[in-house]
C-alpha cells in the first residue's frame, strides 16, 4: 500500500487548521490506518527533526532550505519503515510562511518545493489548504489568544527579513494576503494534490465534513462521510 502525507496548511492563524488536522487523524485512525499525527510543535522535538530543531536554536532563528529538505526525506523514509499508512502534518509541508519570513524570494521557493516533491517519494501527498479572509481570520485569533497574542505575533513578523514591512494588524493581514496568493501559484507547480477549502462561511464541523467527503474521494475509501 503507498503512503499518503496529508500536510493541512492555513493561508493564516485563526482559520482552524490544527482543529481540521487532529479530526482527520483521528478520522483515519478510527477507521484502522496506521497513522502519524505530526502536530505543529513536533517540528522541535522529533528525531528526525532535530538537525531543524538545532539550527534554528543556533542564534540566527532560520532554518537552511537544505536541510529541511533532508529532514523531511528522513521523516518520509522513517515513517515508510515504521509501516505507516498516512502522515497527518500539521503546518509541516512545504514550510513557505517560514522560509518566506526568512527572506527567500519565489525563485527560491520553487526549487525548495521541487526538492521537496524528490525528498517525499514514493508517498502520495494531498495539501489541503484553509484559507479565509485574513482580517477575519486574525479577529477570530485574538478573540482566542488575547491581546498579547496579538502583540507577539506582530513583534516576530515585524523582527523577520521577509516580513519587516508589518507593524500592526493590518499590515500582517496585507502580508498573509499576498502570501496567499504566493503559496496557490506555488502549489499549482508541485505533482501534489491540492485541495482549498475556503472556511469564511463554514464552521468547524462544517469544514471537517466538507474536508472528508474529499479525502475519500482522493484516497479511495469506502467510508461515507459522517453527519
Amino acid at each position: 500500500m503507498t503512503m499518503h502525507l496529508i500536510s493541512v496548511i492555513g493561508s493564516s492563524p485563526g482559520v482552524g487548521k490544527s482543529t481540521l488536522c487532529r479530526a482527520v487523524a483521528e478520522w483515519l485512525t478510527r477507521v484502522g490506518a496506521s497513522v502519524d499525527h505530526f502536530e505543529e510543535a513536533d517540528i522541535l522535538t522529533r528525531p528526525a527533526f532535530q538537525p531543524v530543531a538545532e539550527e534554528f536554536a543556533g542564534g540566527a532563528g532560520t532554518v537552511r532550505p537544505a536541510t529541511l529538505v533532508e529532514c523531511t526525506r528522513a521523516y518520509v523514509a522513517e515513517s515508510i519503515t515504521a509501516g505507516k499508512d498516512y502522515l497527518i502534518t500539521d503546518a509541516l509541508l512545504p514550510f513557505i510562511p517560514s522560509l518566506v519570513a526568512w527572506g527567500h524570494d519565489e525563485k527560491t521557493l520553487v526549487r525548495v518545493m521541487g526538492e521537496l516533491a524528490r525528498a517525499v517519494e514514493p508517498a502520495q501527498v494531498t495539501v489541503v489548504y484553509v484559507h479565509d479572509n485574513p482580517e477575519s481570520a486574525l479577529r477570530r485569533a485574538v478573540e482566542r489568544e488575547g491581546d498579547a497574542w496579538e502583540d507577539w505575533y506582530v513583534r516576530k513578523l515585524a523582527g523577520s527579513p521577509g516580513t519587516r514591512a508589518v507593524h500592526d494588524l493590518s499590515s500582517a493581514a496585507a502580508h498573509l494576503r499576498s502570501e496567499a496568493e504566493l503559496t496557490s501559484r506555488l502549489l499549482k507547480q508541485t505533482p501534489w494534490h491540492v485541495l482549498s477549502v475556503d472556511v469564511e462561511t463554514l464552521n468547524a464541523q462544517e469544514t471537517y465534513a466538507h474536508t472528508q467527503r474529499h479525502l475519500i474521494e482522493v484516497l479511495k475509501l469506502s467510508e461515507r462521510p459522517s453527519t
